[in-house]
């Protein structure tokens, strides 16, 4: 645990984050407990920031920002600490979906990650025991800025028929990821297809796949396994992928099909009709 006579920020993002943080407060004469009191937080909390043992917020570093007048540093910063708490196999993976143009994405269990209600997320990444869930959490909802930038990558993804069943999170939390879906039936840079049950055997039924395009560089295909993920810009397996893509889209139903059935699952399964919730844990 670091404090604030052995903190490096050369360490990591969050140590720099941390002393640039005690520095410019310092630097401004003021201590931890009426900083929160400017930016409506406690002394403690600035204090866990400083010292690394919790992870900064977009929203906090905004507001340390306005408060100190630092010209938007700590918002520039909490992306790379907020990036930086990802798994290590998996930051590579994240660099790219940044920089890509264009995703087109295959999930056959869960949401894709860009997509995910934080309570959706919370749930699923739980499920994993971490030893920070809510760096985890942060992390993965900062993913998701992508979508908000003024030119957001061109997304498609196809999701299995499975992924609108399985209740991760339970009734109220998939009836609002259900709903965070149907957002995006008119969006302008993403579309969503479901793959239905009648669909039958398919060509990727051993699992997920995302396929990665940029403006310059070799497009790139990422699947994970049991514990990590891999990459890879061989031409061969991006033919392959983009073969099979093509055949799961002309598989799923229509984008406006697949909204009526997300609407219908959303209804029917996790609809407002008061009844004892069935999730079991595995």
């Amino acid at each position: 645990m670091a404090n604030v006579q052995s903190l490096d920020p050369d360490a990591s993002p969050l140590d720099y984050y941390g002393w640039e943080l005690r520095r410019l407060r310092e630097a401004a004469n003021l201590k931890q407990g009426q900083l929160g009191d400017i930016i409506f937080c406690t002394g403690s909390l600035i204090g866990q920031i400083e010292t690394t043992r919790k992870i900064p917020t977009r929203d906090f570093s905004e507001r340390v920002d306005a408060a100190l007048g630092t010209d938007g540093l700590f918002s520039r910063l909490v992306g790379l600490v907020l990036r930086s708490q990802l798994p290590a196999w998996f930051q590579p993976y994240a660099d790219m979906e940044a920089k890509a143009t264009y995703i087109s994405t295959y999930q056959a269990q869960v949401v894709y990650g860009l997509l995910q209600t934080e309570e959706y997320a919370r749930a699923l990444l739980a499920t994993g025991m971490p030893d920070d869930l809510d760096g985890l959490l942060a992390a993965r909802m900062e993913r998701q800025r992508i979508l908000e930038r003024d030119h957001p990558p061109l997304a498609w993804a196809v999701l299995d028929e499975a992924v609108l069943h399985r209740p991760i999170g339970g009734r109220e939390v998939m009836r609002n990821q259900l709903a965070r879906l149907l957002e995006f039936s008119g969006h302008r840079w993403m579309r969503i297809q479901v793959l239905s049950f009648r669909a039958g055997e398919h060509t990727s039924l051993d699992g997920m796949f995302t396929l990665l395009r940029f403006e310059d560089d070799p497009d790139v295909i990422y699947t994970e396994d049991l514990i990590s993920g891999h990459m890879t810009a061989s031409p061969d397996t991006i033919k392959e992928a983009a073969r099979r893509y093509a055949h799961l889209q002309a598989a799923a139903l229509s984008v406006e099909d697949s909204a009526a059935l997300i609407a219908r699952v959303m209804k029917e399964r996790y609809g407002d009709r008061p009844r004892p919730d069935e999730r079991t844990v595995a």
